[in-house]
């Protein structure tokens, strides 16, 4: 026995510590695995009182860039002082970073702990074990730079002659000779062309990922697990779509180092996070041209700032693209102050009003907006503008939008034939399983005819689902093309039916117009907008703006006609705010106070105002409000539906409610209904409010 080993060593335990770097080694490399876990027998034939095996490391690097939580157990073991020998089968094992390894040499030395390898013995209390034990830890840490800066550099060196080998994403294969090539299997890459196919003519990752669930088609899905790679069929997965438009290998391009890693301080200790990536000038290699794609370099390009545009939330100076709502130029209108993208605001009291606004620097709080202007009059401006510019094109637009329908359905009926044919496949090989089956051993032929009968199931649905598209195609109509001939000559009208989607006109919108540049002319009143052409030509256009807050000029009526109309319904002092809402001026061009509506009132006979003459008492909208407990708007919207009853003798005069309405059923439950849908802090507010806040 080893002289440094003492019988207080052996009264203590002894620890060994099973380290592998990868999982790949952890399946792989057993011959290790064995040559540390013998270490325990070797333990406990020197005498030591308990061993005890620590491989929760199995799996994880030992160069300080990942947590370790059984190094970390073994270190605590050691402080206890309850360690008498630490195992190992040499030191890269126990710590492949000089920090960790110093750190738990020192920690041996305080507790009189020896660490123990198949060379000897070594007791960090010693100077000459301890200065050997530094030695070792510092050349199992060069080792490791060494040998990962060697492999790099190969690795590197392969791949920028296209040659290193990596696993490819589904419809692209290696071949016999190490080139990549388009999948042979039919059906994977018809799938993966059908993705590229609905990208163009949809123009969007999430529509195409939406259409291929409403469409009921699987995607092919590479699943890997450690070296073992099966390609599975799987529904449609947002992730999935957007990893083949964003892959360049589909665009035959050899493309490696696309990702990196990023490392981190975490807690003191570096972490190291995977699967950063990396813009493209910083990729690692890059070889357009070596295979045959799915498509074009030039269509991947189109492809990739399409979905940048796409990408509302990144940058708030680009370009955006279309992405359906009621608004035109989403993703195109540009302030022209700030040079910021304008955003578009949906208003919840009208169905059809939109607005652009500029929100100017609102990472900033207090810097305020910028300008704004309502969406309808601009939208009809530019329309009208891109229906002068595409008059020429319009036969060849209604064509496509024919079709468009139909291709789509036989895009459907495309793939649903390739999964039919693998199906019957399946469902085949599945009969010749079960009849080469011995029928004596039932718990097999039960099984293997449950999974023969499931292959016919999934057979008669496809079967059905491909006949019922079949039979909708067939009994679609035949589409006149002379007729749609002579209809595409005027696109005004195709362009105003109640049919064409908003979608559709945008995406033709974005097609021609680069982007428009939006400011105001605060002198005429006017919004300009600078329409800059995909072709580089220029147009600007000039929209009147409406003046919020002002009575329509075609409905106001003399002051005669409305005191004549209002007088003897409302005070004078109604009357008075009534007539400057309506724009109503006096002779000599003032506006109206109560005195003077007396004085025209008492020119003209109209009795005075006497709430005692009134056979049914009215109050204003905004009093019944307040009866009511709701604010006025929702009083209003109580007015609109015909729940509360209430009349106006001309338009901008005060709304006069019954009283006695207030207290009906349809009134009250009506009121409960805006009540229900106050959130919960406002029913708290209103309770401090009225409640608390009186009896402080």
């Amino acid at each position: 026995m080893n002289t440094k080993i003492t019988p207080d060593h052996l009264g203590r335990a002894a620890v060994v510590y099973v380290r592998q770097s990868t999982m790949t080694q952890v399946t792989g490399n057993l011959e290790s695995q064995r040559r540390q876990y013998d270490l325990a027998g070797a333990a406990a034939t020197t005498g030591f009182a308990s061993v005890t095996a620590i491989d929760d490391d199995l799996g994880r690097s030992g160069s300080g860039s990942m947590e370790r939580p059984g190094f970390e157990r073994l270190v605590a073991q050691v402080c206890s002082g309850d360690v008498g020998a630490v195992y190992c089968i040499e030191a890269s094992r126990l710590a492949r970073n000089g920090r960790d390894w110093h750190h738990l040499i020192d920690l041996c030395a305080l507790a009189g702990t020896l660490v123990i390898d198949p060379d000897g013995a070594y007791d960090p209390r010693l100077v000459n074990d301890r200065l050997l034990l530094g030695l070792k830890g510092t050349m199992s840490e060069y080792e490791l730079s060494l040998m990962r800066q060697r492999g790099i550099a190969a690795r590197d060196s392969k791949a920028g002659r296209g040659e290193l080998r990596f696993m490819l994403p589904p419809g692209l294969c290696w071949s016999e000779v190490g080139k990549i090539e388009i999948d042979p299997d039919e059906h994977v890459a018809e799938t993966i062309r059908l993705v590229f196919a609905k990208f163009r003519e949809l123009g969007s990752g999430r529509q195409v990922f939406l259409w291929l669930r409403s469409a009921d088609i699987k995607m092919p899905v590479v699943l890997r697990n450690v070296d073992v790679c099966k390609l599975v069929w799987k529904a449609p997965a947002y992730h999935s779509v957007m990893q083949i438009l964003h892959n360049p290998l589909y665009a035959g391009a050899y493309a490696f180092g696309r990702r990196a890693q990023r490392t981190r301080i975490i807690d003191g200790r570096a972490r190291k996070a995977t699967g950063v990536r990396k813009p493209r000038d910083e990729w690692s290699v890059l070889l357009r041209d070596n295979h045959q794609g799915y498509i074009s370099w030039r269509e991947y390009e189109e492809n990739h700032k399409l979905l940048a545009e796409n990408a509302h939330m990144k940058k708030n100076c680009d370009r955006k693209s279309a992405r359906g709502g009621r608004a035109l130029l989403t993703g195109l209108m540009r302030c022209g102050r700030c040079g910021r993208m304008m955003r578009v605001f949906y208003g919840s009291a009208k169905g059809n009003a939109h607005r652009y606004q500029c929100r100017g620097d609102d990472a900033h709080v207090g810097v305020g907006l910028c300008i704004g202007i309502g969406g309808v009059r601009v939208d009809r401006a530019v329309a009208v503008q891109i229906l002068e510019a595409v008059s020429d094109r319009a036969v060849e637009a209604a064509i496509f939008a024919s079709d468009q329908v139909e291709r789509s359905r036989r895009d459907v009926i495309a793939a649903l034939d390739r999964d039919l044919e693998g199906s019957r496949y399946e469902a085949l090989l599945a009969s010749r399983r079960y009849e080469l089956v011995d029928p004596a051993k039932r718990h097999v032929a039960r099984e293997l005819e449950a999974r023969w009968n499931d292959a016919l199931e999934r057979v008669g649905v496809l079967e059905r689902k491909i006949k019922d598209l079949s039979a909708l195609s067939a009994a679609r109509p035949v589409i006149d093309r002379g007729r749609l001939l002579q209809l595409a000559q005027d696109l005004p009208t195709v362009w105003n039916a109640p049919s064409t989607e908003t979608r559709t006109k945008q995406r033709l919108i974005h097609i021609l117009v680069q982007e428009i540049i939006c400011d105001l002319d605060d002198a005429t009143n006017e919004a300009v907008l600078l329409i800059h052409w995909t072709g580089g030509r220029h147009t600007e256009v000039r929209v009147a703006r409406v003046k919020t807050g002002r009575y329509p000029a075609e409905l106001a009526p003399s002051a005669v006609e409305a005191l004549r109309k209002l007088g003897g319904h409302w005070p004078d002092r109604e009357l008075a705010v009534s007539l400057n809402r309506m724009l109503c001026k006096t002779g000599d061009g003032e506006s109206w106070t109560a005195v003077r509506v007396r004085d025209m009132r008492e020119r003209l006979g109209i009795p005075e105002y006497d709430a005692t003459k009134v056979e049914i008492p009215m109050i204003s909208l905004m009093k019944a409000a307040e009866k009511l407990g709701i604010c006025v708007g929702s009083a209003k919207s109580l007015v609109q539906r015909g729940i509360l009853p209430a009349t106006q003798i001309l338009p901008g005069s005060p709304w006069m409610v019954p009283v006695d309405a207030l207290t009906s059923e349809a009134v009250r439950i009506g009121v409960q209904g805006v009540v229900d849908r106050r959130p919960k802090f406002y029913e708290d507010y209103q309770y401090d409010k009225v409640v608390r806040l009186p009896g402080i």
